[in-house]
């Protein structure tokens, strides 16, 4: 399959997350790309009405490119539960909604991380913990062209949260063939293996 081929210079992140663009800034470092966030621009976070990731990462690449005149990359990403269905999937960072005060909403991922935990003790002390990671990326150019990449993270989940490096679901989160979480990785060894490097190694051999 042919890809096509993305010139160096800037590249809207179309994220307001500072953790992901921090982690999608230091994958791009050698590839002659400026990146900048949608954060950064002022741009509208678009409503990710999709059903999958493929559809979000779209979504918001697309709205990216569109209000920026730039070419656009977007993350869509979150966790698969093997017991529960693949939940929360799509909906991961919707777990972690929490009203604060005075209509202002935020994001409590101890609150998600324990409510995954909740559903998981309900199924009873032997219930499969496998999980996985998944990222899709979505690179958009102005007239309309995109590219679809995806990459996976096998693991498992643990409990209670341990670490303070990573963010999201990071602190429960065990790849598979390690110890540790991914929140108490070095943060260059978690670009290394997480999904989200699975998904920038196919991006990287598509389109540079």
């Amino acid at each position: 399959m042919t890809h096509r081929k993305l010139a160096p210079g800037r590249l809207v992140i179309a994220s307001h997350n500072a953790g992901k663009v921090r982690e999608i800034r230091a994958l791009l470092a050698s590839f002659g790309i400026d990146p900048v966030s949608a954060g950064d621009l002022g741009l509208p976070e678009p409503e990710e009405t999709g059903t999958t990731f493929r559809d979000n990462a779209l979504v918001k690449a697309h709205a990216s490119t569109a209000a920026s005149g730039l070419p656009a990359l977007a993350d869509d990403s979150g966790l698969e539960v093997a017991a529960l269905g693949g939940r929360p999937g799509v909906y991961t960072a919707d777990w972690a909604e929490r009203q604060w005060f005075e209509g202002e909403k935020g994001r409590d991922w101890y609150m998600a991380m324990g409510k995954v935990e909740g559903l998981l003790a309900e199924q009873g002390p032997d219930v499969d913990r496998s999980a996985a990671f998944v990222c899709t990326l979505a690179l958009a150019w102005p007239d309309g062209h995109a590219e679809v990449f995806e990459g996976r993270a096998a693991g498992s989940l643990t409990w209670p949260p341990r670490g303070t490096l990573g963010f999201g679901y990071d602190p429960v989160f065990i790849p598979a063939g390690k110890s540790l979480t991914y929140a108490e990785i070095d943060p260059a060894e978690k670009h290394a293996i997480s999904h989200r490097a699975d998904a920038f190694a196919k991006l990287v051999a598509g389109v540079f």
